[in-house]
């Protein structure tokens, strides 16, 4: 059974930072594309950024470039997003998603496993 947890959501004031962890279990990790998702008015899931398993490629929305860093640990299959000089603007759950391809896709339609979510609040 696969499951995604995510961790390391709270509260932080503007400019501050945060990390978030999602840990994989039930995956064969080189197989899949991991992502990150929040709320957004126009869409039930914005693309955030994700990392492709088996190389690392990354991808951000442009939103988020140059502020947030994802990563991967593959001894702990674990992804992590660092997010650096958050704004109030960036307050939403964020969840995580597993898709089972090599390649990057920023539709949420197209990731076929989800976390519970983290909330993150910044403050102004």
């Amino acid at each position: 059974q696969v499951q995604l947890v995510e961790s390391g959501g709270g509260l932080v004031q503007a400019g501050g930072s945060l990390r978030l962890s999602c840990s994989a279990s039930g995956l064969t990790f080189r197989s899949y594309t991991m992502g990150w998702f929040r709320p957004a008015p126009v869409k039930a899931r914005e693309f955030v950024s994700s990392i492709t398993w088996a190389d690392g490629i990354t991808y951000y929305a442009d939103s988020v470039k140059g502020r947030f860093t994802i990563s991967r640990d593959n001894a702990k299959n674990t992804v992590y997003l660092q997010m650096n000089n958050l704004k109030p603007e960036d307050t939403a759950i964020y969840y995580c998603s597993a898709r089972r391809s090599f390649s990057h896709s920023d539709e949420a339609r197209n990731y076929d496993y989800w976390g519970q979510g983290a909330q993150v609040t910044v403050s102004s």
